[in-house]
C-alpha cells in the first residue's frame, strides 16, 4: 500500500514538474496601468522592465526590493541609463529584503504605505509562481497583482530548485505556518 501512495506522489511530482516547466507565464500586456511596479532583484531584464514601464506611464511608482544597501540612487541610473530625475521622482530601493519571502514582506509595507490598490510584480518567469505566491500571501487581499514576467532561459537546475522551493512554501503556507 505504502509503494501505491508513493508512487502517486512521485507521479504527481513529475507531471507537476512538466507542468511547470513547459507552463511558464508570458508576460502581460503593455496596455495595462497599475498604481505601482515591483521588482525583486536577480535575473537580468527585471529592472530594465521595470524602468520601461514606469516611463512609459504605466505606473506612478516603483519599488526595486532586495537591493544592496550599498547601491545609492544615482548608481542605480547610470547603471540602466535612465535620467536621474526618474530615479529620484519615481523609484523606491528597498534595502531590507535577502530572499524572495522578505521581497513580500518589504512591498505589502511599502504597497500600504502608499495605498496602493494594484501592482505589477515584474520577476523571472521562472520565479513568478513563488513571488506571485508570497506577494499574494502577504498583502491585503483587495490589492491586486498583475504577473508580469521576464523571459529567461533557465537551466534544469534551476527549474528543479524552483519548483521545489514553490511546492515547500505552497504547502507551508496552506497549512497556515509563517516561516
Amino acid at each position: 500500500m505504502i509503494w501505491r501512495v508513493l508512487s502517486v506522489v512521485v507521479i504527481a511530482w513529475v507531471l507537476g514538474f512538466a507542468l511547470f516547466t513547459v507552463a511558464l507565464p508570458r508576460p502581460a500586456p503593455d496596455v495595462l496601468v497599475t498604481d505601482a511596479v515591483v521588482v525583486p532583484t536577480g535575473a537580468p531584464g527585471r529592472i530594465d522592465r521595470g524602468l520601461a514601464l514606469l516611463q512609459a506611464g504605466k505606473a506612478q511608482r516603483m519599488l526595486v526590493t532586495g537591493v544592496d544597501p550599498d547601491v545609492r540612487p544615482g548608481e542605480l541610473a547610470v547603471a540602466y541609463k535612465v535620467p536621474v530625475q526618474v530615479i529620484i521622482c519615481c523609484v523606491d530601493l528597498g534595502h531590507d529584503a535577502v530572499d524572495t519571502r522578505s521581497n513580500a514582506d518589504e512591498t505589502a509595507t511599502w504597497v500600504r504605505t502608499h495605498g496602493y490598490r494594484t501592482v505589477r510584480l515584474v520577476t523571472s518567469d521562472w520565479h513568478m509562481a513563488r513571488a506571485a505566491l508570497e506577494l499574494r500571501y502577504a498583502l491585503d487581499a483587495d490589492v491586486e497583482v498583475i504577473a508580469d514576467p521576464v523571459p529567461g532561459t533557465p537551466r534544469f537546475g534551476i527549474l528543479f530548485d524552483e519548483y521545489n522551493k514553490y511546492l515547500v512554501r505552497r504547502v507551508v503556507l496552506t497549512l497556515g505556518v509563517r516561516i
